[in-house]
């Protein structure tokens, strides 16, 4: 895939639950719904689609069932990441099959490799497929961040690893990724709140949690700030800043599925254990939150 086409806004879809099973229905019309709002892309089966507790068929199904409903309108940017390289590699390798346009490949969580071990774990998944790969880097959740020099390495040897999804919260870190990368390197935040201050220093985009409930508001502030109109950009971050906060006011996805629910955009707010259901305390404040900003 042309780096160009991972640039701007990407949701990083919740996965709809009901009864203990995936409710495909739903997650059809959140597609065509996201689309008909201007979202640039798609990212199913991430940590915001509750991959840890999804089976390999669940896994693959989810991912199928996003790319029949694009039906190649916007790409589609499967996750497929595991901290097993042969289980991220068979993951990859069944999402290319199912249709997926780009594959989304998180840092191995827990086992804390080295930086040659993650060359040697996302060189894997490179070899597996010739489509586009994106890292991601998010040392919160995984313990270890995917160092600029690893990206710049993993471009030169394999020039289909050519995006990264940058959640470490440092300008600095996505200014050097600029600098070593160059233009055709496509970074995109995975922080919300972060989007504009990212997209200064150089990035070209957001994977989204927010634009669940707000794609067009998401995609407009996301294009704005890509045209340099940071003044217009701004005012939409600005009312939306309590949002993109508080939307992690407990773990992701809860609180986004609690809102969806209560907006009527999903059946259900129903997540897998060990995630558990919203705290009234935290209920009664996004639902305030909703009010104020008038979200239907």
């Amino acid at each position: 895939m042309n780096s160009s086409k991972l640039q701007g806004a990407h949701t990083a879809l919740v996965t709809p639950m009901l009864d203990g099973a995936i409710h495909f229905d739903d997650l059809a019309k959140r597609v065509n719904a996201q689309i008909e709002a201007g979202i640039s892309g798609l990212a199913p089966a991430g940590t915001t689609g509750e991959s840890p507790t999804l089976n390999h068929e669940e896994h693959v199904e989810v991912i199928r069932c996003v790319v029949s409903a694009s039906a190649g309108r916007v790409p589609v940017l499967a996750g497929t990441g595991s901290n097993s390289t042969e289980e991220a590699v068979n993951l990859t390798k069944a999402a290319d099959e199912a249709g997926a346009d780009a594959f989304l490949v998180v840092a191995p969580y827990y086992n804390k490799p080295s930086q040659d071990g993650l060359m040697q774990h996302f060189g894997a998944i490179a070899e597996a497929t010739e489509k586009s790969i994106v890292l991601y880097s998010i040392p919160g959740r995984c313990g270890i961040e995917i160092a600029t020099s690893t990206v710049a390495r993993l471009h030169e040897k394999y020039p289909h690893v050519n995006c990264i999804k940058e959640a470490g919260g440092s300008c600095e870190k996505v200014s050097d990724l600029r600098s070593l990368l160059g233009s055709d390197f496509v970074i995109l935040s995975g922080d919300d709140g972060l989007t504009l201050p990212f997209i200064s220093c150089g990035a070209v985009g957001v994977i989204s949690v927010a634009s669940n409930l707000i794609p067009d508001q998401v995609a407009r502030m996301t294009a704005l700030a890509n045209e340099n109109d940071f003044q217009s950009a701004g005012e939409i971050h600005r009312r939306y800043h309590a949002l993109f906060r508080d939307l992690f006011i407990e773990p992701n996805p809860v609180p986004v599925k609690f809102l969806m629910s209560r907006l009527g955009l999903l059946t259900s707010n129903e997540v897998r254990l060990p995630l558990y259901s919203l705290s009234e305390e935290n209920q009664n404040l996004l639902i305030q939150l909703a009010s104020d900003l008038d979200l239907s």
